[in-house]
């Protein structure tokens, strides 16, 4: 990844969520979901080294952008259409700890498949939360087509997908893209671009500065935001989904941030990634910068951050154990919503 792909260190001047439409309430929660969001993924990578979850896709370093979304979104009400990566996402919208558990363990209580599937394919009938496949990009033509339907019945809901900047050099990306362009549909195309696909670096698979330059193509705005900050993917989110409310079409947001995990819990980023990079990304942790950003704002002090960080803990230690304490699915669901031709 490019050198100027690492923005610089910055702070966000205190009281700035009030300009952008936000309560002091509201951002505290958002810093409460973004240390919840961190300790799950913690304890499922140590799950993982101990062999009792397969395959971990973390979070980490994408909460500011994941959580700073879904505040801007009406959850079960809006279409959601997320990526493996997207576990900050959906627990902001209303997945519960224990959900995100099983679904990491296998277990019968998991609301994406009842175990069935593998972990970090999110979906809750209940909250508009629509499954992915396994293969890269193939949510963005779906989403396209969830938005066409809304359109057509006259509905203000907004249809939001999510992305890694990989997905970008896939046909279905385009396809969605084109498509949502040419009828104006009510999208939000969002990009969380890490700079990397697995191992290959933005400037090996993308040919423009930006994701968000290729908007231009598709009849779309196309907006570049720190994606370290929830503040400002929440604005430029909002504005997304009021433009595309108000019958003004699609947006492509690209929100610039980094994953702190490798790739997966298969994958040694030591191979490809050089470690002062890594560092340098991670003395922007998004969650130290927000906690800087209340204490200046007069929202946060050590104590409250202190019985945060305790609650965050209890609740993976509760999720954790209710999890492990549940069944698999039964045999006889083995083939269930399985079909063939």
């Amino acid at each position: 990844m490019l050198k100027d792909q690492i923005l610089t260190e910055t702070y966000t001047p205190p009281g700035r969520h009030r300009e952008a439409g936000l309560t002091d309430e509201q951002v505290v929660d958002m810093y409460r979901k973004m240390v919840l969001a961190r300790a799950i993924d913690e304890r499922v990578w140590t799950l993982g080294r101990l062999g009792k979850v397969h395959f971990v896709l973390t979070s980490a370093g994408h909460e500011a952008a994941q959580v700073g979304a879904a505040f801007a979104l009406r959850p079960g009400y809006d279409w959601i259409l997320p990526y493996y990566r997207d576990m900050a996402l959906v627990l902001t919208l209303g997945l519960s700890p224990y959900e995100i558990m099983a679904n990491f363990l296998g277990r019968r209580d998991d609301p994406c498949s009842r175990g069935r599937q593998m972990p970090v394919h999110w979906s809750a009938r209940r909250l508009n939360i629509v499954s992915g496949s396994s293969p890269v990009g193939t949510q963005v033509p779906h989403a396209a087509g969830i938005a066409l339907a809304c359109k057509l019945r006259r509905e203000d809901r907004v249809t939001f997908v999510s992305f890694g900047e990989g997905a970008t050099s896939t046909g279905d990306w385009h396809e969605g893209l084109n498509f949502a362009g040419i009828h104006q549909l009510p999208v939000i195309f969002f990009c969380e671009n890490n700079g990397y696909a697995i191992s290959v670096p933005f400037r090996k698979q993308v040919a423009c500065d930006s994701v968000a330059d290729r908007a231009a193509a598709y009849r779309m705005v196309g907006v570049v935001v720190d994606g370290m900050d929830p503040i400002a993917t929440y604005a430029a989110v909002k504005a997304a989904a009021e433009r595309a409310r108000g019958g003004g079409g699609p947006t492509l947001i690209e929100a610039r941030c980094y994953r702190f995990t490798p790739h997966s819990s298969a994958d040694d980023d030591r191979t490809y990634r050089p470690r002062e990079e890594v560092e340098a990304w991670r003395r922007r942790d998004p969650i130290v910068l927000f906690k800087n950003y209340l204490m200046a704002s007069g929202l946060l002090n050590e104590d409250l951050d202190r019985e945060i960080q305790a609650w965050a803990r209890a609740e993976v230690d509760e999720a954790t154990d209710r999890a492990e304490a549940c069944p698999y699915p039964d045999i006889s669901e083995l083939y269930t919503h399985v079909y063939g031709s």
